[in-house]
């Protein structure tokens, strides 16, 4: 569930299909910037209803599987 709908964000920002991105996917791969980070976090602060991902979180999510685990995380608290 969590997957599916970080894909679904992913591939609107990056005009991609959803099914082309796995949790292998790296941020470098889609070809993501500061400023898509920046509007991605805030997309996803929406979708799942979370605090301001901290620029330290970021600075740890490589993939979209480390996205999609920060998440877990942060919606298990």
């Amino acid at each position: 569930m969590i997957f599916e709908k970080v894909a679904k964000l992913l591939a609107e920002q990056f005009g991609l299909e959803a099914d082309e991105i796995t949790e292998e996917t790296s941020f470098e791969d889609l070809g993501a910037d500061s400023v898509d980070i920046v509007e991605l976090s805030m997309a996803l602060e929406e979708e799942f209803d979370i605090e301001e991902m901290g620029e330290e979180d970021l600075n740890t999510i490589l993939t979209v599987g480390d996205l999609v685990n920060y998440l877990r995380n942060k919606l298990d608290e």
